[in-house]
């Protein structure tokens, strides 16, 4: 049995270029917005109890208060 061949053929186009152009929605641009926000933000919360555990393993005060310090901001309410 022969194997079927298949053969393309290019030809150029003559005509004037087009450019196809697609706006994203809102609803997109905003809920991945909103993700990407939920992803930093659980990241340097993550990161900053991770130094925060260290310095406590280490017995490194003063790193213990910055880092406590910048945490504070990651428990306080939004009202």
């Amino acid at each position: 049995m022969k194997k079927q061949k298949i053969v393309y053929k290019y030809c150029i186009y003559q005509g004037k270029p087009l450019r196809a152009e697609r706006e994203v929605s809102y609803d997109i641009k905003l809920s991945s917005r909103i993700l990407l926000d939920a992803l930093c933000y659980k990241w340097n919360k993550d990161r900053l109890q991770t130094a925060i555990n260290l310095s406590i393993d280490t017995g490194n005060k003063e790193d213990f208060l910055t880092l406590s310090e910048q945490y504070r901001q990651y428990n306080e309410r939004i009202t």
